[in-house]
C-alpha cells in the first residue's frame, strides 16, 4: 500500500495513512507531492575556480598520512612542513583578485588551512617533548615503522638490539613513574598511556611485516619482540592505574587534556571567531539567562511559579513505556519534515527523506552519549533490559517525550541528515574544510528557528527546547572554562547538575564526551556559537528581504561545511580580501 508522509495541520501530527491505516507500516514508499522541487531543479551553486585544486590537496594530503603514519614522529612533521609549505609557495602564484567570489572564498580556505596546518605542527612539537619522559621509545618504534615504509633492507640483529633497547627504556620509564614523587600530571599520563596503544599497533604492522617472510629476522627478533610488547603494556598499566587512577572493571576517570588560551585563539582565529574566549564566556552567560527567564515564564504557566527545575522535573517523568521510544522518534521525524515544509523554509529532496534510518544505541555507548546522536542513520538512546535499575531510570528521565521532540530534527531533518546529504552532492571539495560550527551550528539554528516559528506547542515543549538550549550555552562555558584552566571536570558536571538541571547521570556522561578527547577543544562551543553566526546571518539577509527562508538555507546547504563568516561572504557576495582577518562580530549586541 502506498503511504503518505503525515502532515502537520495545527501543529497537530495526523497519525493516519491515506487508507486509514495506523502509522508504522515497513512500507517505504513516499509522495513527493509533499515535497518541494526535486534535487535536480534546485539551482547548483555558482562553480569555484580553485575546485579542482583543493580536491587535489586534500588527495595529496591523505597520501602523505597514509605513508607517513605514525602518530608523533618527529620525520612526519618536517615532511608534513615541507608539503605544507610547497603547496603555500603554489598557492602565492595564484592571483586572488582575479577569482569569481566562489574561489577567493576557497583561496582563503585553503591559505588559512596551510597556515594553521603549519601551527598546529609546531604545537605538536610543543606537546611531544612534554611526552618525551614518558615514552622515550616513541622515535625507535618510529625510525623501525618508516624504515619499512622507506623500503630499506631490514637487519634482523640490529631490529633485535633496538627492541631489547626499546624493553629497558620502557621498562626504566615505568619505574621512575612508580616511585616519582610527585607523580606525573594525570593528563600527561592518559596521553603517553594513549600513544603507547598507537605504537604498539605501529610496531605491531612493522614486525608482522617481517615475521615468517624472512626467517632470519624472525629468528632474530620473535622474543625481543615479546619483551617489548610486554614493557610498553607494563608502562601503560602503571600509567593508566597507578597515575591516572583507571582501576580495572572501574569507569575510566575523566582527567581531559586542557590545551591553554593560546591555543585557543589560535583554534578561534582558524575557525574565523574574532573574540577571546572570555568574551565568549560573556555571550553564553547572556544566553543562558535569556534562557532562565524563558524557563520561568513555561514553569509559571505549568504551575510552578519561577521554580522552573520543578517544572524541569515533571517533564523528566513524561516517557513512553520501554519499547515506545522508536514509534515516538519516528512521529516526531515526521512532524519536524512536514513542519519545515509546510512553513516553506527548505527544500527537502524525496531521497533525503526516504533513506533516513533508525538503531538503538548500546548501554555502553550510553555512558558517554546519554541521548540521541545522528544523521543518516539517527541513534537512540533508551533502556536495555540488561541495564541496572538505576540506569534504565535514568536512560528513561533523559529521553522523555518534551527532550526528545527538541532534538530529533536536530539529528534528521533539517539538521544532520539533510546537510550530510547536501554535502555528499554539493561543493564537495570543501568538505576537506568541514567544521563543528557549520555541522552542529546548523543543527542548533534550527532549535532557534523553529521556536521563532511556533514549534513548541505547550509549556512542557519550551521546557524540552530550553533545556538543550540552556544545555549548548553550558557546553560553551565549561569547555572554555576547562581550556582556559579555570575548571576541572568535576567542576562542569557540577555546573550542569546545580545550573541547567542535568540529572547526575547525564552530566557525567556530557562532560567524558567532552574531554575523552575524541572531540577538538572547541568542539562543544561550537553548537551554540555556530548556531548564533547562522542565525545573525539569516536575520541579515532574510530580515532585510534580500532572500527567502527557503532560498537562503537552500543556498546555505549547497556551499559546504565551511566556516560561517565564508558562508556569508557568499551569500552576501562579499569576497573575503587575501588575507583578512577574521571580523564578523556576530554576537554583538
Amino acid at each position: 500500500m502506498k503511504r503518505a508522509w503525515p502532515a502537520v495541520l495545527c501543529c497537530t501530527v495526523a497519525l493516519a495513512t491515506e487508507a486509514g491505516g495506523p502509522v508504522g507500516s515497513p512500507a517505504r514508499e513516499r509522495d513527493s507531492a509533499l515535497y518541494s522541487v526535486p534535487l535536480e531543479e534546485a539551482k547548483a551553486p555558482a562553480p569555484s575556480e580553485l575546485e579542482s585544486l583543493v580536491e587535489r590537496y586534500g588527495s595529496d594530503r591523505a597520501a602523505y598520512l597514509r605513508l607517513w603514519s605514525v602518530p608523533g614522529s618527529a620525520a612526519r612533521r618536517e615532511k608534513l612542513r615541507g608539503f605544507y609549505r610547497g603547496w603555500q609557495a603554489q598557492l602565492a602564484r595564484l592571483d586572488a583578485a582575479k577569482l569569481s567570489t566562489t574561489g577567493r572564498v576557497d583561496h582563503a580556505l585553503l591559505a588559512e588551512r596551510l597556515e594553521y596546518e603549519l601551527g598546529l605542527l609546531a604545537r605538536e612539537e610543543t606537546l611531544e617533548a612534554e611526552l618525551a619522559p614518558l615514552v622515550p621509545f616513541a622515535p625507535m618504534v618510529a625510525r623501525l615503522h618508516e624504515s619499512r615504509r622507506m623500503l630499506e633492507p631490514v637487519d634482523g640483529a640490529a631490529s633485535a638490539r633496538t627492541l631489547e633497547t626499546l624493553a629497558s627504556a620502557a621498562n626504566e620509564t615505568a619505574k621512575k613513574a612508580k616511585a616519582a614523587n610527585p607523580k606525573p600530571n594525570k593528563a600527561l599520563a592518559r596521553r603517553a598511556a594513549l600513544r603507547i596503544a598507537d605504537l604498539d599497533k605501529s610496531l605491531d604492522e612493522w614486525f608482522k611485516h617481517y615475521d615468517g617472510y624472512d626467517p632470519r629476522f624472525s629468528w632474530w627478533t620473535r622474543e625481543p619482540m615479546k619483551q617489548a610488547k610486554k614493557a610498553m603494556a607494563d608502562l601503560a598499566k602503571v600509567l593508566r592505574e597507578e597515575i591516572v587512577g583507571h582501576k580495572p572493571g572501574e569507569e575510566e576517570p575523566i582527567v581531559g587534556d586542557p590545551i591553554g588560551r593560546a591555543a585557543l585563539l589560535a583554534d578561534l582565529a582558524h575557525e574565523r571567531i574574532p573574540y577571546t574566549p572570555e568574551e565568549l564566556i560573556q555571550v553564553a552567560e547572556r544566553e543562558f539567562a535569556w534562557c532562565a527567564e524563558e524557563m520561568k515564564k513555561a514553569s509559571r504557566e505549568m504551575g510552578f511559579g519561577d521554580d522552573w527545575k520543578r517544572a524541569l522535573e515533571k517533564v523528566r517523568g513524561q516517557y513512553v513505556e520501554p519499547g515506545g521510544q522508536t514509534e515516538r522518534v519516528r512521529q516526531l521525524a515526521l512532524e519536524a519534515i512536514a513542519f519545515v515544509q509546510d512553513k516553506n523554509l527548505v527544500t527537502v529532496p524525496t531521497l533525503a527523506a526516504d533513506v533516513w534510518r533508525m538503531e538503538m544505541l548500546s548501554p555502553e555507548r550510553q555512558k558517554v552519549a546519554p541521548f540521541f546522536l545522528g544523521g543518516e542513520t539517527i541513534l537512540v538512546a533508551y533502556p536495555t533490559d540488561g541495564m541496572s535499575q538505576e540506569d534504565k531510570l535514568n536512560s528513561l528521565r533523559a529521553n522523555n517525550w518534551p527532550f526528545s521532540r527538541a532534538v530529533v530534527h536536530h539529528e534528521l531533518i533539517p539538521g544532520h541528515h539533510l546537510q550530510q546529504f547536501m554535502n555528499e552532492r554539493y561543493a564537495s571539495h570543501r568538505r576537506a574544510f568541514r567544521t563543528p560550527f557549520w555541522g552542529e551550528g546548523w543543527a542548533l539554528y534550527w532549535e532557534f528557528l523553529l521556536w521563532d516559528n511556533g514549534f513548541p506547542r505547550t509549556p512542557e515543549d519550551r521546557v524540552g527546547m530550553l533545556f538543550w538550549r540552556m544545555h549548548r550555552c553550558a557546553r560553551i562555558l565549561f569547555s572554555l572554562n576547562f581550556h582556559l584552566g579555570h575548571w576541572t571536570p568535576q567542576q562542569s558536571i557540577d555546573f550542569l547538575v546545580d545550573r541547567v538541571g542535568h540529572e547526575r547521570w547525564t552530566a557525567t556522561g556530557e562532560v567524558r564526551r567532552s574531554f575523552a578527547g575524541d572531540y577538538s577543544p572547541l568542539y562543544q562551543a561550537a553548537y551554540m556559537l555556530g548556531g548564533l553566526q547562522f542565525y545573525a546571518l539569516h536575520e541579515e539577509v532574510v530580515g532585510s528581504g534580500r532572500m527567502t527562508d527557503r532560498e537562503f538555507h537552500d543556498r546555505i546547504l549547497r556551499e559546504g561545511p565551511i566556516p560561517v563568516e565564508l558562508v556569508r561572504a557568499i551569500v552576501t557576495d562579499t569576497p573575503p580580501a587575501p588575507g583578512a582577518k577574521p571580523a564578523w562580530r556576530f554576537a554583538d549586541r
